[in-house]
């Protein structure tokens, strides 16, 4: 076995020992779907409109109670489907390392969420788009998959101009001190992500 000073050593690869180390924490399904439709209808109400103006407008040049029923049946489907995609994430294969149970590593270079001591994922800080501190908790905003990422024609439009919030929700109860709430906040700053 070699010491630590004897040349070809190399220290295990990991988080670095300065990384901030949480609790096991797990996002709840109905705390998400608040936050996201919350999210997802202060940016996209208008959306909304779209079908009821299509449908209110025959009855501009012809008014008929049909048109104006049409037009708001059409709208409350719309709102429906899209509030039911983003309820769909918590009920698809692909949402649910959003809700297990994990611990996070938190360092300069990335985010270390852990499920045990040898599975886990790592999030680069490039794929943070902003941070909100909120009273309770930070909130990690992560970046919507670019244009290579997704289909192209109507689908890619269709992914692009419809897609659903995903984030980071750390509570700071999770945090084993306030000092290391004070160096996330620090560490949030330092990287232009706090709005």
């Amino acid at each position: 076995m070699q010491q630590p000073n004897q040349r070809g050593f190399r220290s295990p690869q990991g988080s670095s020992p300065l990384a901030i180390r949480t609790k096991k924490y797990q996002l709840d399904k109905e705390m998400y779907t608040s936050i996201a439709l919350k999210q997802v209808w202060r940016k996209d109400w208008w959306y909304a409109l779209i079908p009821l103006v299509l449908f209110l407008l025959p009855a501009i040049f012809s008014f008929s109670w049909w048109w104006v029923a049409a037009a708001v049946v059409i709208t409350i489907l719309f709102i429906l489907v899209r509030s039911a995609q983003v309820l769909g994430v918590t009920q698809v294969d692909q949402g649910n390392p959003l809700f297990e149970r994990l611990t996070y590593e938190i360092d300069q270079k990335q985010i270390l969420m852990k499920r045990n001591e040898r599975e886990g994922a790592a999030l680069p800080w490039d794929m943070v788009k902003s941070a909100t501190p909120k009273d309770d908790a930070f909130m990690l905003w992560l970046k919507e998959p670019g244009r290579e990422q997704l289909p192209g024609g109507f689908k890619g439009w269709l992914a692009r101009t419809f897609q659903v919030p995903v984030f980071i929700h750390l509570p700071y109860r999770i945090f084993n001190s306030p000092n290391d709430i004070k160096l996330m906040e620090s560490m949030l700053r330092r990287k232009n992500l706090l709005a």
